[in-house]
This record gives structure tokens, sequence and C-alpha cells, in this order.
């Protein structure tokens, strides 16, 4: 057995949130092109919008673009800060979900985007520390 410190560990756990975070928001970021009907469902039901399948299409195509970011360790601080925003915004238009998670329709599940919401925080708290496996321009 070896001597390892908590520091030892740090990126090897960054790097499993990375992978897992990036796997969560590439398949939201599918969905938009595979059931773009789901999608236009949640914009109309939580923010009020009735968004074109082409503009459905390009928050996918972002997504997708944020989660190889993710997935990639590149760009850390606008990648992880997008995402934070993004999904931030999630959790705050499903409140009612949040607060009543046994209401009528149960809606439990709601708060699986919580902690979701404080993995990434932390992943971005400790970006200088995620040095497993990452993109950095000019790196041979």
């Amino acid at each position: 057995m070896t001597d390892r410190t908590a520091a030892d560990s740090v990126p090897q756990a960054l790097l499993i949130l990375r992978i897992t975070l990036a796997l969560f928001f590439a398949q939201w970021g599918l969905e938009k092109f595979v059931h773009p009907e789901a999608a236009a469902s949640i914009f109309s039901h939580f923010y009020g919008l009735d968004v074109p399948a082409l503009v459905n299409y390009g928050f996918g195509a972002v997504e997708l673009a944020l989660a190889a970011c993710l997935l990639f360790g590149a760009a850390k601080t606008a990648a992880y800060g997008a995402l934070i925003a993004i999904h931030g915004i999630s959790v705050a238009v499903s409140w009612r979900q949040l607060l009543h998670p046994w209401a009528a329709a149960p809606n439990h599940l709601f708060i699986a985007s919580v902690p979701l919401l404080g993995a990434l925080v932390a992943l971005f708290l400790l970006r200088e520390h995620d040095t497993l496996f990452t993109y950095r321009r000019g790196r041979p």
C-alpha cells in the first residue's frame, strides 16, 4: 500500500467528475437531435417558450460542444462556467418540482439536478487541479 495524500487523488476525482458530467450533458445535447419534440415540450413547459426545431438543434450543438470541452478538460473556465449557468437556470425553473417532490404527479427525480449543479461548481472551483487527460492549447 502506498502513502497517498488527498492531493494525489484530486486529479483522479476531477477526471471522474468530468467524464460522468460530460456523459450527462451529452445525453441532453443528443436528445435535442433524436427527440426534438421532447426538447420543445421542455422549453414550452418550463420556460414558456415555443422554440423552433432549428433553434433546438442549435442548443443541442452547443450542449454537445460544451460536453466535449468538459470531457477533454478544454477551455475549462468558459466551458465549466457556461455549464453552471445553463444548468443553474434549469434548476431555477424547476423550483416547483423541487419544493413539491411528492405532488400529485411525483417529481422526486428533479432533486438529482441539485447535486449535479454542486458537482459542476466543485469542478469549476478546482479546475486548476483538473490536470489528468486535459487539453491545453500550446502543449506539444
